[in-house]
């Protein structure tokens, strides 16, 4: 057995069984850390926590029958900053939130805030950079919800610079005023927020998703946002009940998110899980999601920001993710006009959504919105009621339902025209699926470039519901269907398996 290193900190690191299954491996494991029993894992990624700085360490995992080992050091960490020392009083009552942004302020560069068990009433606090903020087991930040409380961050700002502009609110792929998360992060880079605590938004049809799509001073906030940051992890933690997007990350690079559980009812309204837009080099490995919309959404804004900025999301690396209830387990858009590239999802497990991989793009979007190079490989589904969607009709916006972006009938190439460039979908099984294998939907005038159907197993659920697989005008109602495809340059199918 194989064991890799995925990450260290001063107090943590994160061990991937190398080949160990998906989300959940087969047995359980022991763990062994400088030969003392540490507990026991049934996870293919783990996070070894409660480290010493600047320590060596010896990981062994076991299960009777074959044993893996990992050496690895931790990093140095220059002091720990506890929050109770700086006023924070964690009882539920108090608001702590200029206490715990005094602790942030004043830490050193590599060292730790240290938030202990207790529930600490918050509005927004910032990160700053070359720290670590740690929410112990027992630890919640739990925001308050009245929107007089939370400051405003406005679209963008005039700057000298090439563009003009400093970016900082932004809502559904455009500059607009939003309230400020609940944790942010702008301009920093360089830091870690870890630990087995919670941050809870405390939405609910009572307060943030209330009149959801009225914009009422500004638009609700995200759980954690983070704006122009760079080298930034996030590990462990639980978000849950989210305003809006839970984890948002705009114009970023350099992220990791590992271990993270992300959790709102699946009722709640636009309620993503992580959605990086016009980011760069992100990793998201061992998170569980359960959300009212989409788990994992890879966006790059909407036509006047993909003209401009020309700032694709790339490099998204998603491997060993639980996704369960949403709309879609991950999913391209709709606001990709900057264009999405190098996707690569691999040993997930998709429970329960609505649809499995989905690309959703429309007329409008623009010709810098090429979804190009995604791959999606070794995926097991279950009750997902169709595995896979690319819809190039999709009907999003005040003009989502127009003769220009629903007419089937092609319409001339230009500089609102998105590309569907190459997909390869490999090493999937879904099973008590219901309404179809695959809907597969380009423009007549820019056709998909290609899909590759490589090992592909579909079986439907005994009672199949009837239902539209797609969001665009004219879908018809399937139940128990293989692969539709239209508008395709090049479809390749390998060892493909549809039961009915």
């Amino acid at each position: 057995m194989e064991l890799h290193v995925v990450e260290t900190a001063a107090r943590y690191a994160v061990i991937e069984i190398v080949a160990g299954g998906y989300f959940h491996t087969e047995k359980t494991y022991d763990i062994v850390l400088n030969g003392i029993p540490y507990g026991k894992t049934n996870k293919v990624i783990t996070t070894v926590r409660g480290l010493l700085p600047n320590t060596v360490y010896e990981c062994s995992f076991y299960n009777g029958e074959e044993q893996g080992t990992a050496s690895f050091s931790t990093k140095q960490e220059s002091a720990t900053l506890n929050v109770l020392e700086f006023g924070a009083k964690g009882d539920g009552k108090q608001d702590d939130t200029l206490f715990l942004q005094t602790a942030i302020l004043a830490c050193p560069p590599s060292g730790r805030v240290l938030v202990p068990e207790g529930t600490y009433r918050v509005t927004s606090v910032f990160l700053k950079s070359h720290i670590c903020l740690e929410l112990e087991k027992g630890a919640v930040l739990s925001a308050f919800t009245e929107r007089e409380r939370f400051p405003v961050l406005p679209g963008s700002v005039s700057a000298d610079n090439e563009a003009g502009e400093l970016l900082y609110g932004t809502w559904e792929g455009e500059r607009d005023a939003c309230f400020t998360g609940i944790l942010n992060g702008i301009d920093v880079e360089d830091v870690t927020v870890t630990g087995e605590g919670i941050i809870d938004g405390n939405a609910t049809w009572e307060n943030w998703w209330k009149e959801s799509k009225i914009k009422r001073i500004a638009w609700r906030p995200r759980l954690v946002y983070l704006c122009r940051c760079k080298n930034i992890t996030v590990e462990g933690i639980t978000v849950q009940n989210s305003p809006s997007w839970t984890v948002h990350p705009y114009f970023s690079e350099c992220l990791k998110f590992y271990n993270m559980k992300i959790m709102n009812p699946s009722y709640s309204p636009n309620t993503d899980g992580l959605n990086p837009e016009s980011c760069n080099d992100v990793e998201i490995a061992g998170v569980y999601f359960s959300v009212g919309d989409d788990c994992i959404a890879v966006k790059s804004g909407k036509l006047a920001m993909g003209e401009k900025y020309k700032k694709p999301s790339e490099k998204i690396r998603v491997r060993h993710c639980h996704m369960q209830d949403g709309h879609g387990a991950v999913t391209i858009g709709s606001e990709c006009a900057g264009g999405v590239k190098n996707l690569h999802v691999q040993d997930c497990v998709f429970q329960n959504t609505d649809r499995g991989l989905r690309i959703k793009t429309r007329r409008g979007r623009g010709k810098q919105a090429v979804v190009d190079n995604v791959c999606f490989e070794r995926i097991k589904m279950d009750g997902v009621l169709t595995p896979v969607v690319i819809n190039a009709f999709y009907f999003c916006d005040a003009d989502g339902h127009s003769d220009y972006v629903q007419t089937k009938t092609a319409l001339p190439v230009d500089s609102r025209t998105p590309r569907l460039g190459r997909f390869v979908f490999r090493d999937i099984k879904a099973t008590d699926c219901h309404i179809a294998a695959a809907y597969l939907y380009g423009l007549p005038e820019q056709k998909i470039e290609s899909i590759r159907f490589e090992r592909f197993e579909v079986s439907f659920a005994e009672e199949a519901k009837a239902g539209v697989p797609a969001m665009h005008d004219g879908c018809p109602e399937f139940v128990r269907a293989g692969i539709i495809a239209r508008e395709v340059e090049e479809f390749i199918e390998v060892d493909t398996k549809i039961n009915n």
